[in-house]
């Protein structure tokens, strides 16, 4: 694989050491150049052509996403971000009072609060604790062993430590006792090889900004075809139901596909541009993305490791992601990525770590320059 000619796909690398592809990813040329075709077709000819240009690439989108994460066209929706998918699921369940949610003290934001709202439905949201920036599996099988419990929600991979959940394994416990699995993908799809159906997952999200080297504003939502009956959307609009291009015959019979979850029109603009993102992460085979990514991550780590720095991710087998969070001893993280930024190298601070996270173009010159400036 040649890398070196993905890195032209990617100006920011002219400037800047760009390693914040777990926070907000600068988009590549080809990106570029879909979201300026979609403009240029939007000044020049409107909606003239709606069905062949707009909706046409819509559906092709939908299915590249589809490719990449081993699941059926008709399973994924378009949704403004990581959040919304996950609040389509804890809106959509048909809980009952009693019922339990079960995630851990890593996750993100985005997977909390929407579990903690339903608080007012009587369903309460079972904490996990983790340890050394890893939620041990054993916890969570503990936890399952309740029949209250109706749905597991974690990370792929959580963004302080960049620990990597085994999904595999957790959606073997989930199937096993008839517990839904609701996974926040968006610090690993694009990056590493993931596959809804082998892993047994419900449902999916995952914003575009991130390793799927798009814009914000819009990611994708899987749904299981075998749970699709079992979730309610939570708002029904003229694009939720079948034959919706018919506008004079009010009905509610909804798609049946994930479809049903898209209420209005979506963001055509982000979809172009996730699709030039999709078709480039497709091209160049996430398994081989995610080898380069984890051979950058070992680097990075030794070179840390040789200038005194504590590593904070786990490195061990099946644990490594494209994260790599340190700390140097006697200086605050903050003062660490201060000191980088002004080097031209982008790290952020995260749960008192200094967070790197390099994508497939990234290569060794970038490391260097984080490390020189260190």
């Amino acid at each position: 694989m040649n890398w070196a000619r993905t890195r032209s796909f990617f100006p920011v690398t002219r400037e800047i050491a760009y390693l914040n592809h777990a926070g907000v990813a600068p988009i590549s040329t080809r990106a570029d150049e879909a979201l300026r075709r979609y403009a240029r077709e939007a000044t020049d000819r409107g909606a003239m052509d709606y069905g062949k240009f707009y909706d046409a690439e819509i559906e092709r989108v939908r299915g590249c996403a589809a490719r990449l994460m081993g699941a059926a066209a008709d399973e994924i929706a378009f949704v403004k971000n990581t959040t919304e998918g996950l609040g389509i699921v804890a809106a959509g369940i048909d809980w009952k009072r009693g019922d339990r949610v079960v995630t851990c003290d890593l996750e993100y934001p985005s997977n909390v609060y929407p579990w903690w709202n339903l608080h007012k439905r009587g369903v309460e949201t079972v904490m996990l604790r983790g340890y050394d920036g890893r939620l041990p599996i054993e916890s969570v099988q503990a936890a399952l062993e309740s029949t209250r419990v109706r749905l597991l929600a974690l990370s792929s991979v959580e963004f302080g430590s960049g620990a990597r959940n085994d999904l595999e394994a957790l959606g073997r416990l989930c199937r096993e006792r008839g517990v839904l699995f609701c996974v926040d993908a968006i610090q690993s799809l694009g990056c590493l090889d993931l596959n809804v159906e082998r892993c047994g997952i419900d449902f999916l999200s995952a914003d575009g900004h991130k390793w799927l080297l798009s814009m914000e504003g819009c990611g994708v939502f899987y749904c299981s075809a075998r749970v699709l009956d079992q979730l309610e959307p939570r708002v029904v609009g003229w694009r939720s139901v079948t034959d919706n291009l018919d506008f004079d015959s009010y009905h509610l019979e909804l798609q049946p596909s994930a479809g049903r979850f898209e209420e209005g029109t979506p963001n055509t603009g982000g979809i172009f541009a996730l699709g030039a993102a999709i078709d480039l992460l497709l091209e160049l085979g996430v398994v081989n993305i995610e080898a380069r990514v984890l051979s950058l991550t070992g680097e990075l780590v030794d070179g840390l490791v040789e200038r005194g720095a504590r590593i904070e991710s786990p490195r061990g087998p099946g644990e490594a992601s494209g994260i790599v969070a340190f700390n140097l001893p006697n200086e605050a993280p903050d003062r660490t990525v201060a000191r980088l930024r002004a080097a031209g190298v982008f790290v952020v601070a995260r749960r008192g770590r200094v967070r790197a996270s390099p994508h497939f173009y990234n290569d060794s010159s970038d490391l260097g320059r984080l490390l020189e400036a260190l």
